[in-house]
């Protein structure tokens, strides 16, 4: 349960500290003194949406904690626009923010009626009575791996069109790189090679100049390095210039080889260029940089062409896995449908009692539950409920037939029967009796207390008989300082409970007439 709210710096409120109680709590006060900034407030420590602008002016920021029994929760806003997010002095994502506070607190605003409308919100209901939240998650898991598979099939088909339209295409790509031979550093070898071969002259001129001057028969500097002999007093240059004259006699010998091997070749070099030009030109096609990219190109069109042809295995694969999760999921959703269809009765039996004790005495509530025609996130069935309020009326749309009042004790009952299977810990009505007075606004007042048994409520009203009837009375009002004026909250005593119930009676200054029937609103409770 809500044990403690503190607020700084929100809107009209410097700073507000107050204790919450277990049971029935009312919250009243005149309309503007600030009871929709203290609920904002608490809106916004629960994962509202931010707004720099609540925090009061000249402020740098704002401050809301709120204490559970379940641990502390503490949401600071700042005039940037930033936020964050505590859960017992640790920082937190928003995202979890709101997941804890959904298990901890149910705020329920005058708009929230409009719920009763919404078809999530009705299958919500059936499935809170049915108590139906394993099934619920098993579906969403399977739900999330029939869409995958599906999903996963779709792409498959896609791709299967879009490669059958290019298969002539990757195909005459992949063909011609294919049929090109291509070999990882043949680029190299034949610039290598073409170098040769164009100066090949040049090469073999400069290779028989060497040989001349290592080897030739006139002044070879072999012959003159072989003809220098040395005494033992330099046996160690004498090493040194037989093993020089070793190397040259060596570079002499393979120079002869090379040039035995220096040919003319014009066919030889047509072929190298012509085989470099067919390079170039596949370059400049698949605009490559070089042959090792020509050469990736053509194994990713191979993986391709490949590919075009399991297409139709791999679809069928992906048929069979969408089959088997759907299989697996109509399973769970006919569960589900069954588990919603079986609480029905219980439901409108339920509700129709509640609302004859509201005052509506020929209430009829039905609720038909017919299957979508697709699998939804949320199962297979599409709920609908339905009210008539009259004899003889015919069942329709709550919209159309109810009144506000109507609704508002309409969704009073609906609540009254989740809270008696949901374990919410605190529930706030925030005006749910609208449009209800007298008798009927009392035996709201009494279902609240019903309700309190088990959980904390708290309900913000305008409505004597139902402030009357709660075990504790909070006024919120305004104040004015020298500065400003301040948005306040206080727990009344007796004595303050019965002049605010006289007051919500007969208006600023009570009567004694008012001071009476207060008193005996309140001795009623």
């Amino acid at each position: 349960m809500l044990k403690h709210l503190h607020i700084q710096n929100y809107a009209l409120i410097s700073r507000l500290d107050i204790d919450f109680e277990d049971g029935f709590s009312v919250m009243t006060g005149e309309t503007g003194a600030g009871k929709s900034i203290i609920l904002g407030a608490l809106a916004l420590v629960l994962g509202a949406r931010a707004d720099s602008k609540s925090i009061t002016d000249g402020e740098d920021k704002c401050i809301i904690e709120a204490e559970f029994d379940e641990g502390i929760i503490r949401r600071e806003l700042y005039a940037n626009g930033k936020s964050r997010s505590f859960v017992d002095d640790s920082v937190v994502t928003l995202q979890e923010l709101k997941a804890l506070a959904n298990r901890l607190i149910d705020i329920h605003s005058q708009h929230a009626n409009l719920l009763i409308e919404n078809a999530d919100f009705q299958l919500e209901v059936l499935d809170a009575i049915a108590q139906n939240e394993a099934l619920r998650t098993d579906y969403s898991t399977q739900f999330g791996h029939y869409t995958a598979a599906v999903e996963a099939l779709q792409q498959l088909q896609e791709l299967s069109k879009k490669s059958r339209q290019d298969a002539d295409y990757i195909q005459y790509r992949y063909q011609m790189l294919e049929e090109a031979g291509l070999e990882a550093g043949e680029m190299a070898d034949l610039e290598a090679e073409h170098y040769q071969l164009s100066h090949a002259e040049d090469i073999r001129c400069a290779l028989q100049q060497a040989i001349d001057a290592l080897s030739g028969e006139q002044g070879s500097a072999i012959e003159a390095i072989r003809a220098c002999r040395l005494d033992e007093a330099a046996a160690d240059l004498q090493e040194r210039i037989d093993s020089a004259r070793i190397e040259l006699q060596d570079i002499a010998e393979e120079a002869e080889r090379k040039l035995q091997h220096i040919e003319m070749d014009p066919r030889r070099l047509q072929c190298v260029e012509e085989r470099m030009d067919n390079l170039n030109g596949l370059m400049h096609k698949f605009g490559a940089k070089d042959i090792e990219e020509l050469i990736s190109m053509r194994d990713e069109l191979a993986e391709q062409v490949k590919r075009m042809d399991s297409f139709d295995f791999d679809i069928e694969l992906a048929k069979k896995a969408v089959e088997t999760e759907k299989t697996s999921l109509i399973k769970i959703a006919d569960a589900l449908s069954k588990s919603r269809r079986a609480v029905v009765p219980k439901i409108c039996e339920r509700l129709e009692t509640d609302m004859k004790r509201l005052g509506v005495a020929h209430a009829k509530v039905e609720i038909p539950v017919s299957p979508t025609p697709d699998f939804t996130a949320s199962g297979c069935d599409e709920v609908k409920i339905l009210f008539a309020a009259n004899k003889n009326q015919s069942l329709r749309a709550v919209s159309e037939v109810a009144s506000g009042g109507e609704i508002s004790r309409l969704m009073l009952c609906v609540k009254s029967l989740i809270a008696s299977t949901k374990g919410l810990p605190t529930i706030i009505f925030d005006e749910i009796d609208t449009g209800v007075s007298g008798d009927i606004a009392s035996q709201m007042a009494e279902i609240m207390r019903e309700m309190a048994a088990h959980r904390q409520i708290i309900a913000i009203t305008h409505i004597p008989q139902i402030a009357a009837q709660g075990a504790h009375h909070y006024k919120v009002y305004k104040a004015d300082t020298a500065t400003r004026t301040e948005t306040n909250i206080q727990v009344l005593d007796e004595q303050q409970r019965i002049h605010e119930i006289a007051t919500m009676l007969s208006g600023n200054k009570p009567t004694q007439e008012a001071i009476a029937n207060a008193k005996q609103l309140l001795c009623y409770h």
